[in-house]
């Protein structure tokens, strides 16, 4: 593996120029990757392992419509490549998990049945492993446990997979049954579209992704910017101009330029007086969120997170509920603020992205 630096700390990486597709290829040409869940990950992981030319095929739960439909959309014949989730199970020796966390839990005494010796079990996420107390999922003795984690969701897996980019993903056995595990861990990343694989273990997969989505992915930022969003409003500003300055600058400009280069670029390419705030008052934000994140780390490591997802998704009118939160969040005034400021987006230049060193979206670098 290659070794890179990341701030000082040496860490190993795999690239594909090191293992090339042809190289997984090579490793996985007697397997079937039963691919179970056509719901998040599932299309994406599922049809770009197809279109680098592995054998391929998708278990879904034909009574859920909507998903079933969907994999018969993109190209899967049912009966032949499309099937229901224990029939996948039985014909793939890799079966991958990418059933929700809370669904794993339900399927997991069928899944195990369909499992034979040498078979590899993959997850795209630790929860079920590594929450196994509350799970119930306990893989037999002797089939391969398996993890490749995109650090993207499905859409932005298939999306840089169609670019040619790839997505950054995190790998790791938990049970290494054939001496192979690792192995085909590192090619079904390569499979999957990954640019680069990092070595993580199950634990550390879940604790991390579990603190980043509930932090600073999604529940810190929307949280953040709403209040934002709702100080400006109280102080008479429009909502035109209090999304624009709480949401569209970021995800239109400034996080692009962080992506490309860096905060610190991002920094010195802004006005003075941008800047200098921005150096004043981000230690005000992290002394005043690093109590919450370690609150937040606590509960993830203990299993609290854990226990809510299980009773919560897995409730009868979860859907229902899930529905009525994400229709509140889409109809509050930010959100149709942003869509009405989406709607007036240029369609060519609002994609384009300039680095150079004139200013960044009206922050004139002086």
């Amino acid at each position: 593996m290659a070794i890179i630096d990341f701030g000082g700390v040496k860490e190993e990486v795999v690239t594909r120029e090191e293992f090339p597709i042809s190289k997984a290829r090579e490793v996985l040409k007697d397997e079937t990757i039963a691919v179970v869940g056509y719901g998040v990950q599932g299309p994406a992981q599922a049809l770009n392992m197809k279109d680098n030319g592995f054998k391929v095929i998708v278990g879904q739960a034909s009574r859920f419509k909507k998903d079933w439909d969907r994999a018969v959309a993109d190209g899967w014949v049912p009966g032949e490549t499309l099937f229901e989730l224990d029939e996948a199970a039985k014909r793939g020796t890799i079966v991958q998990m990418l059933v929700s966390d809370a669904a794993q839990k339900s399927i997991w005494p069928t899944i195990k049945e369909c499992l034979n010796a040498g078979d590899a079990l993959y997850f795209s996420h630790g929860f079920s492993i590594v929450y196994k107390d509350q799970t119930g999922v306990v893989p037999p003795a002797d089939v391969d446990v398996i993890l490749v984690a995109p650090k993207g969701s499905g859409t932005s897996v298939r999306r840089n997979f169609l670019s040619g980019a790839g997505i950054n993903s995190s790998f790791a056995v938990a049970q290494d049954a054939t001496g192979r595990a690792e192995l085909r861990a590192k090619a079904i990343g390569i499979a999957i579209g990954s640019g680069y694989l990092f070595p993580t273990t199950f634990e550390n997969e879940v604790y991390s992704d579990l603190t980043g989505e509930r932090g600073i992915l999604m529940g810190a930022l929307a949280g953040v910017m709403e209040a934002q969003y709702e100080v400006l409003r109280a102080n008479g500003h429009s909502p035109s101009e209090a999304f624009n300055e709480t949401v569209e600058e970021l995800t239109e400009s400034l996080i692009r330029l962080v992506s490309e280069n860096g905060m610190d670029w991002m920094y010195a390419n802004c006005s003075a007086t941008a800047q200098r705030g921005a150096l004043d008052w981000k230690p005000k934000f992290k002394e005043a969120t690093l109590p919450v994140f370690k609150e937040l780390y606590k509960r993830v490591k203990g299993g609290a997170e854990t226990k809510r997802v299980i009773e919560s998704c897995g409730a009868a009118n979860y859907q229902d509920q899930l529905t009525k939160e994400l229709s509140e969040l889409a109809n509050s005034e930010m959100w149709q603020a942003g869509k009405a400021t989406r709607s007036l987006r240029p369609k060519e230049s609002a994609r384009q992205i300039t680095t150079d060193t004139k200013g960044v979206a009206g922050r004139g670098a002086n």
